[in-house]
């Protein structure tokens, strides 16, 4: 038996016209949302908040921000504000005095490594090419 792959699962149907189920939700609930301002405050006062209302209403319905929609971003923006946060380090600037730096010079200087002679080196190096390889099978003797 044969059945046929869906294609195009990413993409909404157009159910209403040319928009989605959801954008013409979102825009019935601007237009509602607008109806009620004008009602409440009228046209002089309620002409700011209606503007407000549909650029809201527009940027719900037709803005995608990396292929997400406006209401996941306004989720994620949210969710980013009311959650605690964890700071790994906060630098904190203190300014130097003169006699800590004098004491941090005489600790490092206190600390340097010892120092080889050069016949030394060269007779470390020898033993360590000579007597021993890399590979411990190398080191078998064959018989």
């Amino acid at each position: 038996m044969r059945y046929q792959v869906p294609q195009f699962i990413e993409f909404e149907s157009k159910i209403i016209g040319p928009f989605t189920f959801k954008q013409f939700i979102y825009m019935l609930g601007g237009v509602g949302g607008t109806y009620i301002i004008y009602k409440l405050l009228g046209l002089f006062l309620g002409i700011i908040p209606m503007i407000a209302l549909w650029a809201l209403t527009g940027a719900l319905a037709f803005v995608k921000i990396n292929n997400k929609s406006f209401v996941d971003t306004m989720a994620a923006g949210f969710a980013y504000m009311t959650r605690s946060k964890l700071y790994i380090w906060k630098k904190v600037d203190k300014p130097v005095t003169a006699e800590e730096k004098m004491e941090s010079t005489a600790v490092a200087d206190s600390f340097l490594a010892p120092s080889l002679s050069q016949s030394r080196l060269k007779d470390l190096a020898w033993s360590l090419d000579v007597n021993k390889s890399v590979y411990p099978s190398q080191n078998k003797k064959i018989e």
